[in-house]
């Protein structure tokens, strides 16, 4: 009788050191010898001639992973509107967890390793004469924001002290022996162009996002709504000698969507429409689509990039804020390339990336108010960097560098900076009314709503994205099936990856979403707009890096240690499939169910003003077109919009009617089909006007039109 080795460890010693993050020394099972009744030892076996069909790589199949995706996939399922089946739908995501953590500690599932970065060591030298001017430049120019005016004295001022800071600071890499290769390369009369596989998928992924974004835009979202008609008119006010640095109308809009929007209108020749606004936001949101291609392959590798960026380039979220023509998609747009170089400078110790995402950090300001707490998001990178290891050695230069981002942005912020120094009400208008009492009282006590809000915001990509339905379609998950299992089951391993490895890259990624979903939880005074798709933009570029690194991670389980072409082909199925299903079910719901519902949702103020057009074309004054306002009806401005004249109000009230009496010429006035009081007040003052019924093909969105011609002059 054999006794077992006294220091041979136990399976409870290895099951314990697999669960104890904090061991160093892992205790690995060792492989058994072969006996001499194996086949491969024993000779005799190999008396006639074997088959070797290349089954190793299929006897290892992941069927833990497996059956956790399939089981967590139909959890999923059943939490969509359709069936809301929520209690199952728990007990199969349990299972689906439990079998993923069994095939995690069993080496059979695991997320892609983070690449390896060499930080530097940063010489902390800069030009100081360049520095010290660009400083006097932004010194003179901060007063002369204070009239809420861009001009060329000011503005040449701010950009060239933008220009002189980074000129102090910048460091320059360049190769002359590259540059020399470059010239000859263009040199040649033939030029030879490889193109990698990567490549190759990157561009047909380019042409699958732009189909995604820019597919239908004319018709969806259908119809604009209040906010545009403000946006178009601050548009106006821009391009008739009004440059404001913050548009005070409607409580106050940061200044660049509007002169973005008077760009793609002089380019596009779009005019001021809500095309223009439309075109203008999907570029916007298309910004953000190479940064978190970057993000992806600076956490795990270029293979993570490619699938975060189809994940976030088909998502319905994404896709639904950046159609809506406001200013929505600037949030995921520019905290995307702050939160890349933020990261990537803390791993390389790289200034120029902390220029870069200084700049991004400045001019996100000027975006979109719940930016304003991304600069909370790039404190906690640069908290985590220094409190962890890695930092060992570096933490003192990572405090200089991080001080001259904090530098950077603040002169990019400065005209904004400038205005509310002496505006300060107006420029926290907005954000003050949903944090604090202004326009609303608590109904609870204050943490309490945060907490309740914190609960249904995290909850949002799983199971409720909220009630706003002009961007969202309501109370659905905000990411489609397969998204949310990734989501899932990717938060739940950069937790456990941390308790194992302690790396603080993974805790960033798990503390960003909450940080970034703060515009839309610290909404106290109205927690029903919580949440929000459009407050959690943002957090967005964090979610689909996360999804990417689960999807990675599954189908490197399924590909698995073998090389053979059957195992990795059946990953590529896998993949395949699923980001097909992904892809379909966002086309879906922004195409179908999104459009649908915004349709339903908006007035048809395109169809008012096609009748205004109509009577204009036949020779008759703007001037004598109306439309009679209802409680909780069309916007009028949006009517003068849609005919064509921007800053036309279209509106006369019922009890002024018996003023365009006086008004020589035809006369047409536009009714809401339940309106009988004004249609009655129009017949008693025009006898012998008709109307018509203008039938609408949605429900609820007929109107009158009721005509008035002039009588023909006496001979």
């Amino acid at each position: 009788m054999t006794l077992p080795d006294p220091q041979e460890p136990s399976v409870l010693d290895y099951v314990k050191a697999r669960l104890n993050p904090w061991q160093k020394q892992k205790i690995q099972i060792p492989e058994p010898a072969p006996s001499p009744e194996e086949p491969d030892s024993n000779p005799a076996y190999h008396s006639f001639p074997r088959l070797d069909w290349n089954l190793s790589g299929w006897a290892r199949l992941p069927w833990r992973t497996a059956l956790a995706l399939a089981l967590a996939l139909y959890a999923q399922l059943l939490l969509e509107p359709e069936t809301r089946a929520i209690f199952p739908a728990l007990a199969l995501y349990a299972a689906a967890l439990l079998l993923m953590l069994w095939a995690f500690f069993l080496g059979e599932f695991q997320l892609p390793a983070v690449p390896k970065a060499q930080p530097q060591t940063d010489p902390q030298t800069f030009g100081r004469f360049s520095f010290l001017l660009g400083i006097a430049l932004a010194v003179v120019a901060f007063p002369l924001f204070a009239k809420n005016l861009f001009d060329g004295f000011n503005l040449t001022l701010w950009l060239g002290a933008i220009a002189l800071l980074l000129f102090s600071f910048w460091r320059s890499d360049s190769d002359p022996a590259r540059l020399t290769r470059w010239a000859s390369w263009f040199s040649r009369e033939h030029w030879h162009i490889r193109i990698s596989r990567h490549s190759l998928l990157l561009l047909l992924l380019a042409g699958l996002i732009l189909f995604f974004r820019f597919y239908q835009l004319e018709s969806v979202p259908a119809e604009p709504f209040s906010d545009h008609a403000e946006k178009l008119w601050d548009v106006y006010d821009l391009l008739h000698g009004k440059p404001y640095v913050f548009f005070e109308r409607n409580t106050g809009r940061e200044f660049l969507q509007f002169y973005i929007t008077a760009a793609v209108a002089a380019i596009f020749q779009t005019g001021l429409s809500f095309l223009s606004l439309k075109l203008g936001t999907v570029l916007i949101g298309l910004f953000a689509l190479p940064y978190i291609y970057l993000l992806g392959r600076e956490v795990g590798g270029a293979r993570v990039a490619l699938l975060a960026l189809f994940l976030a380039g088909t998502a319905y979220w994404l896709n639904t804020i950046s159609r809506i023509g406001l200013r929505f998609p600037l949030y995921p747009a520019l905290a995307a390339p702050v939160i890349y170089h933020t990261l990537r400078g803390l791993r390389s110790q790289n200034r120029n990336d902390f220029l870069l995402a200084g700049i991004f950090l400045g001019l996100g300001m000027h975006g979109y108010s719940p930016f304003r707490l991304v600069p909370l998001a790039v404190m906690l990178a640069v908290s985590l960097y220094l409190l962890h290891p890695a930092a060992q050695g570096k933490r003192k230069q990572t405090v200089v560098l991080f001080g001259l981002l904090v530098l950077v942005s603040f002169v990019v912020f400065l005209p904004l900076f400038a205005y509310s120094l002496g505006h300060w009400e107006m420029f926290l208008f907005r954000g003050l009314s949903r944090l604090g009492e202004t326009e609303q009282a608590f109904a609870a006590p204050p943490w309490q709503i945060f907490l309740e809000n914190n609960y249904r915001a995290m909850l949002m990509f799983n199971w409720d994205d909220g009630e706003i339905w002009v961007h969202s379609v309501t109370h659905r998950p905000a990411l489609d099936v397969v998204s949310a299992v990734l989501f899932a089951l990717g938060y739940v391993f950069v937790l456990v990856r941390y308790l194992q490895k302690r790396g603080w890259l993974d805790a960033f990624l798990l503390l960003a979403i909450p940080v970034l979903l703060l515009p839309s939880t610290l909404s106290l005074a109205f927690p029903g707009e919580n949440p929000s798709l459009n407050r959690t933009g943002a957090a967005g570029v964090v979610v689909f890096v996360i999804a990417a690194m689960a999807l990675d991670g599954l189908y490197n389980a399924f590909r698995g240690v073998s090389s053979g072409r059957g195992r990795r082909l059946g990953a590529l199925i896998l993949l395949g499939g699923l980001l097909s299903v992904s892809a379909f079910q966002n086309y879906d719901l922004v195409f179908h169910q999104f459009a649908a519902q915004f349709r339903a949702g908006a007035w048809n103020t395109s169809d008012m003003g096609r009748v205004i057009r109509g009577f204009v074309m036949m020779g008759n004054p703007v001037e004598n077109a109306w439309v009679v306002p209802y409680p909780h009806w069309v916007d009028t401005r949006l009517v003068g919009i849609q005919s064509g004249f921007v800053m036309r109000d279209a509106a006369l009230f019922t009890g002024s009617l018996g003023e365009s009496l006086s008004v020589p010429g035809n006369k047409l006035f536009i009714v809401k089909h339940d309106d009988a009081v004004s249609l009655q007040t129009l017949q008693d003052l025009y006898p012998a006007g008709t109307w018509v019924l203008f039938d609408s093909d949605l429900e609820g969105k007929d109107f009158y039109i009721f005509s008035v011609l002039s009588p023909a002059p006496a001979p």
